[in-house]
């Protein structure tokens, strides 16, 4: 298959409708509806079912969607590593990306001892919102990341744990429940006046509900403390915190599992020696 057909796949089978898709790509529909045809023969099934009015995918045409974008994402971030190897000019470099706020500590640490490492490689490191640091890594614009488990997903990409820590809740200092020893994460959503935040999903947009929308650690944190806004977070962000915020241990969250990640084919020596710093720590 060529990539081509697999753009043009996807664009019909996101957008369900033939005009959409080739308004998206720029091109005209009836080359479109054949380049989907002649797909569907060389694979010798349907992967649209069509009717006068909708479109639908067939089991075998979601399986190619699920495909076709991990297929593409591949294409695109070769074409990005690929540029950023030859600009760095013979001057190993590596991109790390990790989410704004999380994993302060940890990254400090290893950062400090790969740099006091003979011969290694610099490290740039870009921070991002929730969510971001998975995409980054996968589309080619970052060599590894800091992920956390449960939130992110580790499919397709290899992985060393570093580290699980518990959850707290975050609260407004002098907030009744920052007197308790511990609570559920029932007492914490059930907070009318302290809803829990919501983040933006991967297309940008938030999901309904009461709680304030928020990008960034930074703006969550001042929300708290404005008594806005409540969180449950790792434990390892305590130190943190800064003024006018509490912490009480949340007994029934799930622990938080840190992995550094990166693409299984990389066969990049520095890459290697940041991730044996990173297990030896």
């Amino acid at each position: 298959m060529e990539t081509r057909e697999l753009r043009y796949f996807v664009a019909v089978a996101e957008e369900l409708h033939f005009g959409r898709a080739a308004e998206r790509l720029g091109i005209a529909q009836p080359p479109l509806s054949r380049a989907i045809q002649r797909l569907e023969r060389r694979l010798g099934t349907t992967l649209l079912d069509r009717t006068n009015r909708t479109i639908a995918l067939t089991g075998p045409g979601a399986v190619l969607l699920r495909e076709a974008r991990a297929a593409l994402d591949a294409v695109e971030a070769a074409d990005r590593r690929t540029r950023r190897a030859a600009a760095a000019a013979g001057r190993p470099a590596l991109v790390l990306v990790t989410k704004a706020g999380a994993t302060s500590e940890l990254l400090a640490k290893l950062l400090d001892a790969h740099a006091a490492e003979p011969g290694a490689a610099a490290v740039d490191v870009t921070l991002c919102g929730p969510g971001e640091q998975e995409r980054l890594l996968r589309d080619g614009r970052a060599d590894v990341a800091l992920l956390h488990l449960p939130f992110d997903s580790t499919t397709g990409l290899d992985t060393e744990e570093l580290r699980t820590e518990g959850q707290v809740a975050v609260l407004p200092a002098g907030h009744p429940l920052t007197t308790r020893p511990h609570l559920l994460t029932a007492d914490v959503t059930a907070l009318p006046d302290l809803p829990l935040p919501r983040w933006p999903r991967p297309d940008g947009t938030y999901r309904d509900g009461p709680g304030p929308r928020v990008r960034d650690h930074v703006q969550l944190l001042q929300l708290i403390a404005l008594g806005r806004a409540s969180a449950i977070l790792p434990e390892s962000s305590r130190p943190y915190l800064g003024d006018g915020l509490a912490t009480v241990p949340v007994l029934d969250a799930p622990p938080v599992t840190t992995v550094i990640a990166w693409p299984p084919h990389t066969r990049s020596p520095a890459l290697a020696a940041l991730v044996r710093t990173a297990t030896r720590l």
